[in-house]
């Protein structure tokens, strides 16, 4: 039943995207096994991330179930697409659930979506990760992917009006080899070199990007220490201390 709505929803992202005739240059996907469970690990800068590393797994053929806050689940909207398509709800102040559930899908041989950072990172550089998708590979017994998306935060991000003109909008994916989850090794010490994938990836993925800020009302997604806009992350913490 998941993939009778998966598939057109994924017909429906193409289409849409070449209407809006984004640019969207993708490696290593082949990185992403064609068959047995995976997590999908990605840095978080866009409301529509989800989307494109969804469409990165696609070339291998296979339809990720990711793993989102409860919230989009009960919109009117979205909510009952995300159930047909067997994602998956995180209640933050309960994640048990969604963490069974997860494990679940992993061991039936699902590739499972995560994002380690849970929110969007407003400075555009990478937050700290949490270790669920550690855990849930370590526990599953299946690899961690590494993945960068770049770009995706000029259509759609927190702070930001979204642009879905037909702007030409360049999206650079990347994607690393996999990160084996070895039972014998700390969490901790896994997330931070699954972290490190991630950040080196991200960097790949911004120097591959072929377009810079047009004007100075532009810089705005561009992050503070590659000289734009984006506000730092002392500065966010400073603004969330308050």
């Amino acid at each position: 039943m998941a993939e009778l709505v998966y598939r057109p929803v994924i017909g429906l992202a193409l289409t849409t995207f070449k209407a809006w005739d984004l640019k969207i240059d993708c490696k290593g996907a082949e990185n992403i096994p064609r068959s047995g469970g995976a997590v999908l690990v990605s840095n978080h800068i866009s409301y529509l991330d989800f989307i494109f590393n969804g469409l990165a797994a696609l070339q291998q053929k296979r339809l990720v179930r990711f793993m989102a806050k409860e919230s989009v689940f009960r919109h009117k909207l979205s909510g009952p697409l995300m159930r047909a398509m067997k994602h998956i709800p995180v209640d933050r102040k309960q994640g048990e659930a969604a963490y069974a559930q997860a494990l679940d899908s992993l061991k039936s041989g699902e590739v499972i979506g995560v994002f380690p950072e849970a929110t969007i990172s407003q400075s555009f550089t990478l937050k700290s990760f949490k270790s669920g998708a550690v855990r849930l590979a370590q526990e599953a017994g299946v690899p961690l992917i590494p993945m960068a998306l770049w770009g995706t935060q000029r259509l759609w991000t927190k702070g930001h009006p979204r642009n879905f003109r037909r702007s030409h909008t360049p999206i650079t994916i990347r994607v690393g080899e996999a990160v084996e989850a070895s039972r014998d090794t700390y969490a901790g010490a896994l997330t931070r070199q699954l972290r490190e994938r991630v950040q080196e990836l991200l960097e790949a993925a911004q120097r591959a990007y072929p377009v810079r800020p047009r004007t100075p009302d532009d810089t705005w997604w561009m992050p503070a220490h590659l000289g734009g806009t984006a506000p730092t992350p002392e500065q966010l913490r400073a603004v969330e201390a308050h």
